[in-house]
């Protein structure tokens, strides 16, 4: 610590500790406000507890049909500093030479206060849930209406149970008549993988 001898003042040992006082000061404050400042930088976008509502399909799993056959296997990850939950899709059977895939990013909409998943897949294909909840300690998405056909407009629901640590479903549904009523497109058990 350098102490300040001008005008007089080191003289008088009484004005030599104020000085030095004065200055440790400033710099306790300054200390105090750096450390607040890296500290704010330092907290991840997405710690916020409800980003962690979907957790519980973290991990890897082997995915079959109400029938009992194995349907595929998916991969969920937690990627970009914990903000986006990962699928890796990848069925169980070939057909035309194709074994199916495809990938979702899932994650909570912190302006709209939904969960929002978008797919895609390695036919083609794309679905978009914007809306999304957490209750009864289960996941779910309904997608907007959209063209089914030529005459009718559809909406999708897919709702992920969480039945134990090494269980859960996703029920896959939709509806031709604006939510009035629902039919099951795909029935899914997830067992995770030892």
């Amino acid at each position: 610590m350098a102490i300040i001898r001008d005008k007089g003042y080191s003289n008088n040992p009484v004005n030599t500790v104020l000085l030095q006082t004065a200055g440790m000061k400033k710099t306790i404050i300054l200390s105090a406000v750096i450390f607040v400042c890296l500290a704010s930088l330092a907290q991840k976008p997405c710690s916020n507890p409800v980003y962690r509502q979907f957790d519980f399909w973290i991990g890897e799993w082997e995915a079959f049909g109400t029938n009992g056959q194995k349907a595929g296997d998916s991969k969920i990850s937690l990627i970009l500093d914990s903000c986006i939950i990962l699928e890796e899709w990848t069925s169980a059977t070939v057909n035309r030479g194709i074994r199916y895939a495809g990938k979702s990013f899932n994650t909570y909409n912190a302006a709209t206060k939904q969960w929002q998943q978008t797919w895609v897949d390695n036919a083609g294909g794309s679905n978009e849930y914007l809306l999304g909840k957490f209750e009864n300690n289960k996941i779910i998405y309904t997608s907007s209406p959209f063209p089914f056909n030529k005459d009718t407009m559809a909406i999708r629901k897919m709702t992920f149970h969480n039945l134990s640590p090494v269980e859960l479903r996703q029920h896959g549904e939709i509806s031709k008549d604006n939510g009035l009523t629902w039919a099951t497109e795909y029935d899914l058990e997830y067992r995770r993988k030892k």
